[in-house]
């Protein structure tokens, strides 16, 4: 049987298939997501076409949309209907995706592009939001310690 949450959602204004959505069936959507998500980072980090903002910055915030949906929902049904399972999964969950997003942070291929980018983005003729997207993407990573080397680095990891 097919996971409802992995499915296109059809219901009305595509909202998902609320009936057929059982707690059980985050844990396994959630795992998928989270492998279709790194594979996409991993295929953008390894592209060895030019950094431009369609194939690192763009793509990069297309590359969890799968996991994006699923938890969205997941995080909705879990603040407005909490139940021991879902308490269960909240605390599963955590962990996963907070390596989830060291391991994208800390990834120096991928944050090399970022930086050619920003190095050159006087000269991409940026769209405003472009720029700013650019920005805040360049911002979070090095916020997130993507800068650090050494000991440093493998504790902000």
């Amino acid at each position: 049987m097919t996971n409802p949450l992995l499915a296109p959602w059809e219901g009305p204004f595509g909202l998902p298939p609320f009936t057929a959505i059982r707690d059980a069936d985050f844990a396994p959507a959630v795992e998928t997501a989270l492998a279709e998500a790194r594979a996409a980072v991993a295929a953008i980090a390894a592209n060895p076409e030019a950094p431009t903002f369609a194939n690192t910055i763009a793509a990069l915030e297309l590359a969890d949309l799968t996991l994006n949906r699923v938890l969205g929902l997941f995080w909705t049904l879990a603040g407005a209907a909490s139940n021991p399972a879902r308490e269960a999964l909240e605390t599963e969950f955590a962990p996963r995706l907070s390596a989830y997003g060291s391991e994208i942070t800390s990834n120096k291929a991928l944050f090399a592009r970022i930086e050619a980018l920003w190095a050159a983005r006087e000269t991409l003729a940026l769209t405003p939001e472009e720029a700013r997207v650019l920005m805040l993407t360049r911002r979070g990573f090095v916020r997130a310690g993507a800068q650090l080397t050494g000991a440093e680095e493998a504790r902000m990891t």
